[in-house]
């Protein structure tokens, strides 16, 4: 531990010319690394002065550094302050009477300057970047990590055997009545090989893919259909995640949060929730850039290095062909209760999305149906939302038929994607999806 905080310390101390963080003022770079605070205060200001893609790299960095040497500060008190806890006699005789320290949550909440840390070192990751710090704060956590470990080694134990942590409630799942029955079927094939799968993506059209993901650890002897498992990977519980709070981005009382990993669990996975304006989703976020070792239980399919036939910029909406070619896939999870809603839409992008827990209902519709599905517009804010559907895909027909006359007309296939099977989406295509049970989906978008 000590090692990574001088390494840190030292790498934020001491700055090359050719440092982005230089162009911030001089008298800002002073109060760099001993006051850390108002620095981040400042960082945070200017990242909302500007539209993301837009913020000076400089102020990215400052953020982080600030964050980093804030981080480093509440570690090391917190290091002091543990061993003089740990040896005081008071401790000891609590621990004698079999005081809470004994609790199933013990190591997670006695030694509040762990929970503090994570925070300071998530929120750099997730507001700034994290602008070319991600093995420092990766290798911080690491260390919390195996702190908590060390400092209480049959915390893994208690919490798998916590009652109702061993896995998610069955009254997640949706009833019978809420799962449509397929009419218009996607094909699938199990396993194809390589070049199968290249002379299906030449039809531009949507495939079901079983038996390929029984080798991905999450699957299995890692489960992330244990909530126990998903806990010890996020330092407890401790590491923060942007959560969508409503049914669908397009609804009206739709909003953000960012919030503990373990606060998204309690709140809405390990309980049922009726209010579908009171869901939480993490979706569409990199979870595992910010935590690797998640990363290390999945694997990006073969299929995603196939060479996709000539991309058809025609069947693409007006923001969708700015974006660029990737060199690598994007990786993006989507985690959440039954109820969850992604909302008809398209991507600019080929994507193989995989289920490791539960079940999704999927319905997509070829570009060629797009006159037919009401695009959206402009909206407030001067936010281009042209990739998305007005329509509410499983919306009371009455209301489709009032409103989307066109819609009853647009001709599509569905799927339920259940645990251990992937769906190809060419781009282009528009998806509706929605969750019938706890679901733990993986994106894999290329081009």
């Amino acid at each position: 531990m000590q090692r990574v905080l001088e390494q840190t310390y030292s790498a934020i101390s001491v700055r090359d010319g050719s440092d982005p963080i230089n162009d911030c003022p001089a008298s800002v770079l002073a109060l760099l690394p001993a006051h850390p605070d108002p620095l981040i205060a400042l960082a945070h200001l200017k990242l909302h002065a500007f539209p993301f893609a837009s913020v000076p790299t400089c102020w990215r960095r400052l953020y982080t550094d600030a964050s980093l040497a804030k981080a480093v500060a509440l570690i090391e008190q917190g290091l002091v302050h543990s061993k003089d806890y740990a040896t005081s006699p008071s401790r000891s005789k609590r621990k004698r009477r079999g005081d809470p320290d004994q609790s199933p949550d013990d190591g997670l909440t006695e030694e509040p300057w762990i929970d503090e840390a994570a925070k300071v070192l998530d929120m750099a990751a997730i507001m700034a970047g994290p602008a070319g710090r991600e093995g420092m704060i990766e290798a911080l956590l690491s260390e919390l990590q195996s702190y908590l470990m060390r400092a209480a080694p049959s915390q893994k134990k208690r919490l798998r055997v916590d009652k109702g942590w061993d896995s998610f409630p069955v009254a997640q799942n949706m009833e019978l009545s809420d799962v449509p029955h397929i009419q218009h079927p996607i094909q699938s094939a199990a396993a194809p090989s390589m070049q199968a799968f290249e002379m299906h993506m030449k039809t531009a059209q949507p495939l079901c893919i079983k038996d390929v993901l029984a080798h991905w650890p999450a699957m299995h002897e890692q489960p992330w259909s244990s909530p126990a498992y998903l806990l010890d990977k996020t330092l407890g519980g401790r590491r923060l995640i942007p959560v969508e709070i409503g049914r669908s981005y397009t609804d009206v009382n739709w909003g953000q949060s960012i919030i503990t990993f373990r606060e998204f669990m309690e709140r809405y996975m390990m309980r049922q929730i009726t209010d579908p304006g009171k869901l939480g989703y993490l979706a569409q976020h990199d979870l595992f850039s910010q935590i690797p070792s998640l990363r290390n239980d999945i694997a990006i399919p073969d299929y995603c290095y196939t060479d996709s036939p000539p991309l058809k910029t025609s069947s693409l909406t007006a923001p969708e062909k700015l974006w660029n070619r990737l060199d690598e896939p994007l990786l993006n999870a989507w985690f959440g209760p039954a109820g969850t809603v992604s909302p008809l839409h398209t991507d600019p992008y080929h994507n193989i999305l995989c289920q490791v827990v539960g079940k999704k209902y999927i319905r997509l519709y070829s570009p060629s149906q797009t006159s037919k599905l009401y695009p959206r517009g402009v909206e407030d804010g001067g936010v281009d939302m042209s990739n998305t559907s007005e329509v509410d895909a499983e919306g009371a027909l009455n209301e489709l038929e009032a409103r989307y006359p066109l819609f009853q007309q647009a001709e599509y296939l569905e799927t339920i994607l259940s645990e251990g099977e992937c769906l190809y989406i060419p781009v282009g295509w528009w998806h509706y999806v929605r969750s019938l049970s706890v679901s733990f989906s993986v994106s894999f978008w290329w081009n």
